[in-house]
């Protein structure tokens, strides 16, 4: 079996990983691996298993643009795509704007959702889903009245004098 990357040398890495029930799979020689950044030396981490190991490194794409993908770094910590790949941690706040696609793919495949939900405190869990519900409705308030449904907006609106009545009784009641 030929290598995926250079179409010349005999593959002797395979690699296989499964989305949505969806089998992929790459198979590279030894020297492609490595100049893309695949330690063949080391245990393979979750974060390259996340990542795609070299997903990117499909024969639609020219080899340049892969290897700019691989030569991508932080500017502010100079923490270099490869590094991250490798301590799957961040070095700095700016890390998360440079690595926003390796981010948003390892969430994607983790929580099979784009953004992270975690878990609200007890205390406070009432308090962020009447939030969360206000900012929905306020939402709509600006859809209704772009569509020019001014009865459906005041209609939201007393909805959300409602709720934030409720919140404001809940704090008083529990201080």
């Amino acid at each position: 079996m030929k290598c995926e990357c250079c179409h010349e040398a005999e593959a002797t890495i395979h690699l296989t990983q499964v989305i949505d029930g969806e089998v992929k799979k790459l198979n590279l020689c030894q020297i492609c691996a490595q100049e893309n950044g695949i330690d063949l030396n080391s245990p393979i981490s979750i974060t390259d298993v996340l990542l795609g190991l070299g997903a990117a490194q499909q024969s639609s794409l020219p080899k340049q643009k892969n290897m700019s993908e691989f030569d991508l770094s932080c500017s502010r910590c100079q923490m270099t795509r490869a590094e991250f790949k490798k301590r799957a941690r961040l070095g700095c706040p700016e890390c998360y704007n440079a690595f926003m696609g390796e981010l948003s793919a390892i969430t994607q495949a983790m929580h099979h959702s784009r953004q992270h939900v975690g878990k609200i405190p007890a205390r406070q869990g009432n308090e962020a889903r009447v939030t969360a519900q206000i900012a929905a409705l306020q939402k709509d308030i600006e859809t209704a009245i772009a569509k020019e449904e001014y009865e459906k907006a005041a209609s939201l609106r007393d909805k959300i004098k409602a709720l934030k009545c409720c919140v404001q009784r809940s704090e008083g009641g529990a201080q």
